[in-house]
C-alpha cells in the first residue's frame, strides 16, 4: 500500500448504448463472471477488476468509443489463441495481434458490442538463445 492508502484498480467503467446487449456480450460472449457490490450486480469481473457498464443515455458523460479513452488492456495467456477464440465467437477484431519484440509482447484489440476498443496482450515466447 502507498502513503495515500491506494490499494489496487477496482473498477473500469465503459459507456454502452444498449445495456442488455452489452451484458450479453461481457457475460455470455466473453464469459466473464458477474461482479457484485453487496447484492447488486455492478458489472463483470476480469481477474480482480470490475468492468462496469454505464448506459450513455442514462446521464453518463461519455459515449462508446474506439478511441483510446480509457485504454483497457486484458492480460491473456496467449494473445494469438485469444484472437482465434474471439473470432470463433464472432467478435470484431479491430487490431489483429502483432508482435512487439522490443517490448516483449503480442498485442491485439477487439470491439465490444457497443464499439468500445478493448486491447489484449501476452508475453512473447522466451528466446531460446
Amino acid at each position: 500500500m502507498n502513503s495515500l492508502g491506494l490499494q489496487r484498480l477496482k473498477v473500469v467503467a465503459l459507456a454502452v448504448n444498449d445495456l442488455p446487449r452489452a451484458e450479453h456480450f461481457y457475460g455470455t460472449v466473453l464469459g466473464l463472471e458477474p461482479a457484485f457490490e453487496g447484492k447488486r450486480q455492478v458489472g463483470f469481473l476480469m481477474a480482480n477488476v470490475i468492468v462496469m457498464l454505464k448506459p450513455a443515455t442514462g446521464g453518463w458523460y461519455a459515449q462508446p468509443s474506439a478511441q483510446l479513452n480509457p485504454r483497457i488492456t486484458f492480460a491473456s495467456d496467449d494473445a494469438l489463441r485469444t484472437e482465434q477464440e474471439l473470432l470463433a465467437r464472432k467478435v470484431s477484431i479491430s487490431d489483429p495481434v502483432q508482435a512487439y519484440p522490443k517490448e516483449g509482447f503480442y498485442v491485439g484489440g477487439f470491439l465490444d458490442s457497443e464499439g468500445n476498443k478493448i486491447w489484449f496482450c501476452s508475453p512473447l515466447p522466451a528466446d531460446p538463445a
